[in-house]
């Protein structure tokens, strides 16, 4: 999928080879723009860091870009299935692609851009950040978080069986990481910041993982901060006091967050409590002339604003701002 260097200057380059980041390329290609996407890991990097066999809220038609039918065995897709999905449509479409370069900055103005990455440069008439936040985790902030048995990320619960795990979070990943590493043999203590699971759980995994936790499968603090880990243990804050809670394993998984650092070095203002970037959403451009944000980054800590399913929109308005057409309408949020 790399395609040969050139040294002419496409018309837009996209940060980032996420849904979103593709369906930016090719709404450009389909408006007669020349694209090019450049890309710090793989292909949609963020779903190949998802939990294995993940099961998306959405239905397939929602998660389509650039008019490719998404083919699924089951009535939602899974992680595997939508994975496969980009790929292919990247290579029928044969989308200019640079994998593995991490973009470092952006000089020059609207028209004339120097896009610097970790393997030289790129021109760009425009460029577009749908760089996503999953790569961005929100940190507890206490001591003993960097140990190596602490990971913000869960894949698959076969490395937990039989080990005492702690997951901290109340949302979709916590949630289905709590209910498998249970049903794989793993002793799981769930601790939850607020007064309960996350209302926003999926419907079909939120009471699962209350019952589990009624009948006393799942152990679960709620109202309880993590105060420090140690090898051992997470020293915890409950409602009753002070508790340890013996742990092998710490699932952190708190949320992401956009890379505010690399927004602010590009010039992008970022708004409010939030910080959410700065954009005209008829055109998704951003305070610095020449650049847009498309897909979830334009959500700041908001990251339930936008999804693959109406952050799509965003790739049509920045293709037709570009070429000059009427900008299309709106979408509604949709859900994950």
């Amino acid at each position: 999928m790399q395609i040969q260097d050139s040294p002419e200057a496409v018309d837009l380059l996209a940060v980032g080879a996420g849904p979103i980041g593709l369906a930016c390329a090719l709404a450009a290609k389909r408006a007669g723009l020349t694209a090019r996407v450049v890309e710090k890991g793989a292909i949609v990097n963020s779903l190949v860091g998802y939990p294995t066999q993940m099961e998306f809220f959405s239905t397939p038609e929602l998660l389509e870009i650039g008019g490719h039918p998404l083919a699924t065995t089951l009535y939602k897709p899974r992680r595997e299935e939508t994975i496969d999905y980009y790929r292919t449509v990247a290579q029928r479409e044969r989308l200019d692609i640079r994998l593995g370069e991490r973009v470092l900055g952006v000089d020059g103005e609207a028209g004339d851009f120097t896009v610097r990455t970790s393997k030289g440069e790129h021109r760009a008439r425009a460029v577009v950040v749908a760089s996503g936040f999953f790569d961005q985790p929100n940190l507890l902030g206490v001591e003993g978080e960097d140990l190596p048995h602490v990971t913000h990320y869960y894949k698959e619960p076969y490395p937990y069986s039989g080990r005492n795990v702690v997951v901290i979070g109340a949302k979709n990943s916590a949630a289905k990481a709590a209910l498998e590493c249970n049903r794989h043999g793993a002793n799981v203590t769930l601790v939850i910041r607020g007064e309960d699971v996350g209302p926003t759980v999926k419907y079909w995994i939120r009471p699962d993982l209350v019952n589990r936790i009624t009948d006393g499968a799942i152990a679960a603090y709620m109202r309880t901060t993590v105060e420090r880990i140690t090898p051992e243990a997470v020293h915890v804050t409950t409602p009753d006091g002070p508790l340890a809670i013996p742990a092998d394993a710490v699932l952190a998984l708190t949320g992401y967050h956009p890379d505010f650092s690399f927004l602010r070095d590009l010039g992008i203002e970022l708004e409010g409590e939030a910080l959410v970037p700065h954009v005209d959403e008829s055109t998704m451009e951003s305070n610095r002339p020449g650049i847009y944000l498309a897909g979830t980054v334009c959500g700041g800590y908001n990251t339930s604003r936008w999804f693959i399913e109406n952050g799509r929109i965003h790739a049509a308005r920045i293709a037709a701002h570009l070429s000059g057409q009427p900008a299309p309408e709106l979408e509604e949020r949709g859900q994950p």
